[in-house]
C-alpha cells in the first residue's frame, strides 16, 4: 500500500496506493465533515490538488444516515469525489462532545447534538458504519482523553483503545469477506493513544502495531498539550511504528507542526485549520498567518499571499476579501478557504519535493524563518 521512493533522515517522500487511487505523500488531507469540504466542491479540490479526502463517521452516520450514503454508492460516489477517502471513526468526536456522552468499555452512548435522540457506538458498530460508507480508509475506534488528564485515566484510554481496535479488526474482516460494501478492500488503521505519557505511549503502540493493521495512527495530540509536548511524544512514538507502512498524525495541521512531524517521519495529516480559520478571517501565507479581516487590509490592494499562484490571489485584493468578510458575504468564505486550502497542498509539494531533492532540513528552516517572521494573532483551532 505505501511505497517508500526517497528519504532525508527521519523524513519519508512515497505514495499511498488505494481502491480509488494514489495519494502521494508526504499528504494533507482536507476535512469534509459532513461529505463536503466546506466552501469547496470537488472540483475545487481536484483543481488544487488534493489527492485525499477526510469524512466524519459520527456526523455521517446522524445525517444523512448511513443507509443513505451506502445506497448512493458509498461516500466518494454520494460527494462526487473520485479520488480517495479516509473516515475516521467518531473517538474524537466523542472527546469533543463529552457533555453529551458516557464512555464504557463496551462503548459511548451519547445523544446526538442535532435532536437529542440517544445512539450507541460500540467498536462493531463504527466498523460496519464505515464499511458501508465505503472510504478507501477506515479508522478503528478509539478513546481520545482529554489534556490535561491524570495517568490513569490515560492508562484506561489506551487499554480501551487496544480492547476495541481488536474488535475493530473482527468485524472488519468478516465484512470484507462477504465483500457487500461500496470498498470491498477497504483497510482499516489502528490508533495509538496514551497522551503525553511515554510508557502508555509505548504500551499502546506496542498493542497496537501488534495487531498489525495495514497502517497506524497517532491519536491523542494537538488537544492542548504544549509544542513542545507534542514534538516529545511523537518523536518517541516514531520509533515504535514500522517504516513500510503508513503514519497518520491525526488532528494536526499547524505548518510548523507539519514541518516538524514530516521530519520525525509522519506520513498523513488532517485539520480543520485551512477551512475553519478562513471561515473566521484568517488565512495562510507563506508570510505567515494573515488576519484578513482586520483594519489595516481595507486599503490593501495586494493579494493575500504575493507569492500564492492560486487562483485567488491571481486576481483579487485583500482589501476586497476583508470588505466581503464585513459584509457577511458567502463569497468571502469562499475565495479565503480555497486559498488557505492550495496554501496546504501547495506546502505538501513543496515539502515533497525538498525530500526528494535531499533538502528538507533546509527548506524547512528557509520556511520557518519567512513564515515565524511576521506571525499574526488570529483565530485558533484546534481539530
Amino acid at each position: 500500500m505505501l511505497t517508500i521512493k526517497t528519504v532525508e533522515g527521519l523524513a519519508r517522500r512515497g505514495k499511498l496506493t488505494l481502491p480509488h487511487g494514489v495519494a502521494q505523500t508526504p499528504t494533507f488531507m482536507p476535512v469534509g465533515t459532513s461529505g463536503a469540504v466546506k466552501a469547496m466542491t470537488s472540483e475545487d479540490l481536484e483543481e488544487l490538488g488534493a489527492e485525499i479526502v477526510l469524512g466524519n463517521t459520527y456526523h455521517l452516520y446522524l445525517r444523512p444516515g448511513v443507509d443513505i450514503v451506502h445506497k448512493l454508492g458509498g461516500l466518494g460516489a454520494f460527494s462526487g469525489w473520485n479520488r480517495p477517502t479516509l473516515t475516521d471513526s467518531g473517538g474524537f468526536q466523542v472527546f469533543s462532545l463529552q457533555e453529551l456522552s458516557r464512555v464504557t468499555d463496551e462503548g459511548v452512548e451519547f445523544q446526538s447534538h442535532h435532536d437529542g435522540s440517544r445512539h450507541l457506538f460500540t467498536p462493531e458498530k463504527v466498523t460496519e458504519v464505515q464499511y458501508l460508507l465505503g472510504a478507501d480508509i477506515a479508522m478503528a475506534f478509539d478513546q481520545c482523553v482529554p489534556y490535561p488528564c491524570d495517568k490513569g485515566t490515560a492508562a484506561v484510554g489506551v487499554q480501551r483503545t487496544s480492547d476495541w481496535a481488536k474488535r475493530c479488526q473482527v468485524v472488519h474482516r468478516v465484512l470484507r469477506e462477504d465483500g457487500g460494501g461500496p470498498t470491498p478492500m477497504q483497510v482499516m488503521f489502528g490508533i495509538i493513544q496514551g497522551s503525553v505519557y511515554n510508557d502508555l505511549r509505548t504500551q499502546s503502540a506496542e498493542q497496537i502495531v501488534g495487531l498489525d493493521f495495514p497502517g497506524n495512527a497517532v491519536g491523542g495530540l494537538s488537544v492542548g498539550e504544549s509544542k513542545v509536548e507534542m514534538e516529545d511524544t511523537l518523536a518517541h512514538v516514531i520509533q515504535y511504528l514500522p517504516a513500510d507502512k503508513p503514519r497518520y498524525l491525526m488532528g494536526v495541521g499547524y505548518p510548523e507542526d507539519i514541518l516538524m512531524a514530516v521530519s520525525c517521519g509522519i506520513d498523513m495529516f488532517d485539520c480543520v485549520l485551512p477551512t475553519r480559520n478562513a471561515r473566521t478571517g484568517q488565512v495562510f501565507t507563506s508570510e505567515g498567518p494573515l488576519v484578513y479581516r482586520n483594519a489595516d487590509c481595507a486599503g490593501d490592494d495586494r493579494p493575500l499571499d504575493p507569492d500564492c499562484e492560486c487562483r485567488v490571489c491571481v486576481r483579487y485584493s485583500r482589501a476586497y476579501l476583508r470588505h466581503l468578510f464585513n459584509q457577511g458575504e458567502i463569497t468571502g468564505m469562499v475565495l479565503a478557504t480555497y486559498h488557505s486550502c492550495f496554501f496546504f497542498q501547495n506546502l505538501m509539494r513543496q515539502i515533497r519535493l525538498s525530500i526528494e531533492q535531499n533538502r528538507f532540513g533546509a527548506f524547512r528552516k528557509s520556511f520557518l524563518e519567512r513564515y515565524q517572521s511576521r506571525r499574526a494573532i488570529g483565530p485558533d483551532s484546534a481539530r
